[in-house]
């Protein structure tokens, strides 16, 4: 790895996967967890293509040590819309759903050849989706307030899921508020962050994180940047909703599981929207 001088390293965050530092307040170096030297090239090629395309800013590589399994990009300002406090977040729903629904027309109408080299497809089966949600509602079904729970037993008993989609995408696929970034004061997306698992799937599925996250509004504000509002699409808002309440009781889990509040209030408010009661 190239010799350079630092003034600080400070912990910035770690996952299942990586582990970051930011160094002289102003570049994440990434380290991976696991020994995977082609996984890290490939994400690399990823946030050069989007890069290349996005409306929205995106980490964008300057040091790639793939048996390192390192990346450094220059910090992306703003803070996580999840950070923000109810209220703002709420006041800048419907320009960051927008700005979201831009980014995602553009990557949806990249042609799948050029990157099928850097991703892997993601064509998990709603059936499988409906399985994995039981069991994190069986995981946090108690700390759930009662009048939810009909409408959460329509979804895992009584509603089968919808078919599967008739075209898989390129996306960014985990387009939670918790990977976007916004000046509270401007209102403004000031980077999409954590492309890891972007893959070719269902363009319903981050379409699916905008309505749970940024409600129905928040939805209609994204689809606007696509032809016919995505009704040239079948099912796509009957998918996009049935992902995002899957992805609301994968939320609570994984946020009662690490003992992340904002997760945990997140899914609660999402809850009335999506489980009403």
């Amino acid at each position: 790895m190239p010799a350079v001088a630092a003034r600080s390293v400070e912990p910035l965050g770690a996952g299942l996967d990586n582990v970051a530092f930011l160094v002289d307040g102003e570049l994440v170096v990434r380290f991976a967890t696991g020994a995977d030297p082609e996984r890290v090239v490939r994400e690399a090629g990823v946030l050069e293509l989007v890069a290349r395309r996005s409306p929205v800013p995106v980490p964008r590589p300057v040091l790639t040590v793939a048996e390192r399994g390192c990346l450094a990009y220059p910090l992306l300002p703003g803070v996580p819309l999840l950070d923000v406090p109810p209220a703002v977040r709420a006041a800048l729903r419907l320009p960051v759903a927008a700005a979201l629904g831009g980014l995602l027309a553009v990557l949806h109408a990249v042609p799948r050849e050029e990157v099928a080299p850097l991703v892997e497809v993601d064509d998990t089966a709603p059936g499988l989706w409906l399985r994995e949600a039981a069991g994190s509602w069986e995981a946090v079904a108690a700390r759930v307030p009662m009048r939810h729970h009909r409408a959460v037993e329509a979804l895992l008993l009584a509603a089968p899921p919808p078919q599967a989609s008739p075209e898989a995408v390129f996306s960014h696929n985990d387009l939670g508020v918790e990977h976007v970034l916004v000046d509270p004061a401007s209102g403004a997306v000031t980077g999409v962050i954590d492309w890891a698992d972007a893959a070719i799937t269902d363009p319903a599925l981050d379409l699916g994180l905008v309505l749970r996250d940024l409600g129905a509004d928040g939805l209609d504000a994204a689809l606007a940047h696509y032809p016919s509002g995505g009704a040239d699409v079948p099912g796509l808002r009957e998918r996009a909703a049935f992902y995002a309440r899957c992805r609301l009781l994968e939320d609570l889990e994984h946020g009662i599981e690490t003992g992340r509040r904002a997760y945990v209030a997140g899914a609660m408010e999402a809850m009335a929207r999506l489980f009403p009661g």
